[in-house]
This record gives C-alpha cells, sequence and structure tokens, in this order.
C-alpha cells in the first residue's frame, strides 16, 4: 500500500517545467488563453 505522505515527501518538482514557467512569464509570450481572448474580442467586433 502506499504512503502518500511519504511519496509526498520524497516529490521534487521537474526543473524543466520551472525553467519554461520562466521563459514564459519573463518573456511576456503568447499563449492559448491569449489567443482565444483576440479572437472573441475581433468577433464581438464584427457583430
Amino acid at each position: 500500500m502506499l504512503n502518500f505522505e511519504q511519496e509526498l515527501e520524497k516529490f521534487q518538482p521537474s526543473m524543466d517545467i520551472e525553467k519554461v514557467e520562466d521563459v514564459v512569464y519573463n518573456n511576456n509570450l503568447t499563449d492559448v488563453t491569449d489567443i482565444v481572448k483576440e479572437l472573441i474580442q475581433d468577433v464581438k467586433g464584427t457583430l
């Protein structure tokens, strides 16, 4: 049986994920949410 408390203590986040987060947040990159918001604004503007 798994001991979840023990497993959580051993958990270490992936360094690759942290690097990607830094790149995305520090360089103001467009993500899917930004694209969808822009598309919705364009559609509302044409109605």
